[in-house]
């Protein structure tokens, strides 16, 4: 059940991030360019997605326990340190030269577009890297 649940979510995450074109660089990137023709389409997806997301946690996490899980897991590290600062900024910097981030360029692997197969090994492999040379 927990496998076709997470199938399913997936799914329609992948579908919304389709059907808002946030696969599509062209949008990032006219998102991030403030100077010149913004493209607030981004900002309206994030709103979107918090309109839903604030109720629905306030009611969630009311129960005694997730549906699916044996309990939450939620974040517990609250301080902000270097670690947090340089990979917000390596996030930051990789998605504003190559217009995705990891949800949409997932999503955008349906595509067949090799710029994005590109992007995906690329994320991939600097998971691995960070995996292997910082230890948690």
């Amino acid at each position: 059940m927990l496998l076709l649940t997470s199938f399913i979510a997936g799914t329609l995450f992948g579908s919304g991030l389709t059907i808002s074109e946030m696969i599509n660089p062209a949008r990032v990137m006219g998102f991030l360019d403030v100077t010149g023709r913004w493209d607030p389409t981004l900002a309206f997806v994030m709103a979107g997605a918090l309109a839903v997301t604030v109720p629905a946690f306030t009611l969630v996490l009311r129960r005694q326990r997730p549906a699916l899980a044996p309990q939450f897991y939620l974040p517990t590290k609250s301080k902000i340190d270097s670690r947090l600062i340089l990979g917000a900024a390596i996030f930051g910097v990789g998605w504003g030269l190559a217009g995705f981030c990891p949800g949409p360029a997932v999503a955008g692997l349906a595509s067949a577009n090799p710029g994005v197969y590109l992007f995906v090994a690329a994320m991939l492999a600097g998971q691995w890297i960070a995996g292997a040379i910082v230890d948690e």
